[in-house]
């Protein structure tokens, strides 16, 4: 029985893994493709904000399979995956409740089959509008001055939110104030509104706005609640006294007057002005005062101004004052004058009342009567006032400015070098007139052109300065407001040295000069003061030749009788007391040579061609004289007791004979092959020399043998040395004669 179950077993098993393996053979025989992907929106692509949207992925899938395999849906707002499903179905839904401006975009969807992956086109979803804001104030009662804040809100938004609100005075249509801000990371906004002196009763107004694309979605205006506003204080009042009509001496007083709210802080200041200069003021307190005796000149508008730091409230009057007599008016005959010239002045009032007058010059009186004159001096200058009165009116007069002129004193004109002028200094030339009235008008010449004009406006030198490049003349002219034309100094000139700035060399007549003549070198310069220290040099020489100091601007060394010595390269230098001496100007190197005269040169050639004749006439003459000697060269005579005559002898007598006919020095190598000395190693012989003297008999050849004649001669003997193997031959071996 064991056995059996173990036998079922098995065979249950087998049908199992042979109902697995069918199962994978039919899972890769079956086949699938995807045949469209869409998506469709409920109840459309463009919403109201606030509806209700869906989004549905439908998808086709064929399969051979006849179960619907499963598969991923992937659903895209603006390429961001939002949401992710694995099903079966052929359509798939995702729900937005209450659509907002946010959820507007470009969606798309995606299925992916195994490997096989499919995407929707892009469908672009619309949602309209923005949903309706929320406005708060943090108060409903303020008082002028004050800030109101107010915050506004779309809570089922996301940022960025730009906000516009409006503040609103009740029963008026336009608003008073707009400001506008935008919120990049809150859907909210906080605003602060200053409450201003017109306020009575007023509201806000606030609107969202969101981007979508490339649309503007607005939400509607929401208004807020009413805010009451209370004053700080009242409006400014004014009080004139005394009342009725203010004649000129009366004593005028003016108060602004105001009614403070309790517990306003800061208190208001108070400011009354008279076209625009402030008269009188007050901050600790609710009137301000301007007291003062009537004049006409205080007729006018007056303005009270009451202010805080937010808040200002004007109101305005105008006050009449009636004139005692009018401002009086002084004249003069001149206002400038020459010194000791006269003055008059007088003062006048329309209609002539019965009033004291006084003039003044400068807050202090001069006379007290109604004209005056007198014989002016400088101290006179200044200005002039007249002074009315009649009991307490005081009036004062027009000014009128005096000025007298002194006559300038001839001015002086110097300059401050201490030392000598150099070329391109800068030097400064003062021109003063010690006395006359300033300011002062000086204009200093230079030769006859004015080279600068300044205004002094005190006894006090005028400084011009100057870079003179050579020798000139300064003259100063001054004037001032006197009659008198002008004035004019000495003439100072000014000697300006010149320094040396370029030197040159040069060679007079040609840089190659003949031998005998003169060498002339002229060291220039430029247009440079004197004196000037010219210095000849020789190139790599430290000291120079020559040294001369002279005021010419220009110098010239001479060598007379050159020779060929004095060639070679020249320079020199030229240096005067404006030249520092580290800095001594030179100038080029100039090349002089020297070359021998036409006639020298014949005459050395004469030399030199009598010299070779006579070396070759000497050699000639040699020549011939040792040719001669070869000619009579001795040969030893050997004269033995029995003269043989043997055919040896013969030979001997025949080359003895030959050989006396040679001339000196010949050799027997040449044509003739004649005995060679035992040396075969050529090695050169070291002979002594010896000279014999011999006497020669010789045949006449028509005398026969019988007639002999006798010559004495000598002869050269040669000896070799020891060394050598065998000696040559004496040439004196035989005679002419045999004997």
């Amino acid at each position: 029985m064991q056995l059996g179950w173990v036998q079922g077993s098995k065979m249950w098993l087998g049908i199992l893994l042979t109902l697995l393996l069918y199962s994978s053979l039919e899972g890769q025989e079956n086949s699938f493709t995807i045949n469209s992907i869409r998506m469709e929106f409920l109840p459309k692509q463009q919403v109201e904000n606030g509806e209700n949207l869906t989004l549905q992925c439908i998808v086709d899938i064929s399969t051979t399979s006849h179960v619907q395999p499963q598969h991923r849906l992937l659903f895209y707002k603006d390429d961001v995956l939002f949401h992710n499903v694995s099903s079966t179905e052929i359509t798939e839904s995702y729900v937005i409740p209450q659509a907002r401006v946010y959820n507007a975009g470009i969606y798309k969807c995606t299925v992916i089959l195994n490997n096989k992956e499919r995407t929707t086109s892009e469908y672009e979803v619309v949602v309209k509008s923005v949903s309706d804001p929320n406005v708060t104030l943090d108060k409903k009662e303020a008082i002028e001055g004050g800030v109101v804040k107010v915050r506004c809100s779309v809570p089922e938004e996301k940022a960025p939110i730009h906000f516009t609100i409006e503040k609103f005075e009740l029963n008026v249509k336009a608003f008073k104030q707009r400001r506008e801000k935008s919120s990049h990371n809150h859907n909210f906004v906080m605003l602060e509104f200053t409450v201003e002196e017109q306020d009575r009763v007023i509201f806000f107004q606030c609107q969202a706005s969101i981007m979508s694309g490339m649309r503007l979605e607005t939400s509607k205006t929401v208004r807020s609640e009413l805010v009451t506003v209370r004053e700080s204080f009242s409006n400014p009042k004014f009080h004139i006294s005394p009342e009725g009509m203010i004649t000129e001496g009366n004593e005028l007083q003016i108060r602004c007057t105001i009614q403070v709210t309790p517990m306003v802080q800061p208190f208001p200041e108070i400011i009354i002005q008279k076209d625009k200069v402030i008269v009188a003021h007050s901050q600790h307190s609710n009137e301000a005062v301007y007291s003062v005796m009537a004049l006409a000149e205080h007729n006018g508008n007056y303005t009270c101004k009451v202010e805080t730091n937010r808040i200002s409230k004007v109101s305005s009057t105008v006050v009449n004052i009636t004139e005692l007599f009018s401002k009086p008016k002084l004249e003069s005959s001149a206002t400038r004058l020459d010194q000791d010239e006269s003055l008059s002045l007088w003062c006048s009032v329309p209609g002539e009342p019965a009033v004291n007058f006084a003039i003044q010059k400068e807050n202090m009186t001069v006379l007290q009567a109604q004209n005056f004159t007198k014989k002016v001096s400088e101290l006179d200058s200044g200005t002039y006032t007249c002074i009315a009165n009649m009991g307490k009116v005081v009036k004062k007069s027009n000014t009128v400015h005096i000025t007298v002129c002194e006559m300038l004193s001839k001015p002086r004109i110097v300059y401050d070098s201490r030392s000598e002028v150099i070329k391109g200094q800068a030097i400064k030339v003062n021109c003063q007139s010690v006395n006359g009235t300033s300011p002062i008008s000086y204009r200093l010449f230079k030769a006859s052109t004015v080279l600068e004009t300044l205004k002094v406006g005190s006894n006090e030198p005028a400084v011009f300065k100057d870079n003179p490049t050579e020798d000139t003349e300064y003259q100063c002219v001054v004037n001032n407001c006197h009659s008198y034309t002008e004035m004019k100094s000495e003439i100072l000139q000014v000697k300006v040295i010149a320094p040396v700035e370029e030197v040159k060399l040069s060679i007079l007549q040609n840089k190659m000069v003949e031998s005998g003549k003169d060498i002339v070198l002229l060291c220039s310069v430029n247009k440079a003061s004197g004196p000037i220290t010219y210095k000849f040099y020789r190139d790599k020489e430290v000291k120079p030749f020559h040294q001369n100091i002279s005021n010419e601007t220009q110098v010239i060394w001479l060598k007379t009788q050159a020779s060929k010595e004095h060639e070679g390269q020249y320079y020199c230098t030229a240096s005067n007391r404006a030249n520092p001496a580290k800095n001594v100007p030179r100038s080029s190197t100039l090349t002089v040579r020297v070359f021998l005269a036409p006639w020298k040169k014949g005459l050395i050639a004469v030399v030199v061609i009598g010299v070779i004749i006579a070396i070759l006439g000497l050699g000639t003459r040699c020549y011939f004289m040792k040719k001669v000697k070869a000619k009579q060269m001795p040969v030893e005579m050997s004269r033995p007791a029995v003269p043989l005559l043997t055919s040896n002898n013969e030979k001997m007598l025949s080359d003895s004979s030959t050989e006396a006919t040679r001339p000196y020095g010949y050799n027997e190598d040449i044509g003739n092959h004649a005995m060679k000395p035992m040396n075969e190693n050529k090695e050169p012989l070291t002979l002594d020399v010896e000279y014999t003297e011999v006497e020669v008999t010789s045949y006449e050849p028509h005398e026969g043998l019988t007639t002999k004649g006798t010559e004495t001669v000598y002869s050269e003997i040669r000896k070799a040395k020891p060394d050598f193997m065998g000696n040559r031959y004496s040439k004196t071996e035989g005679s002419l004669d045999g004997t």
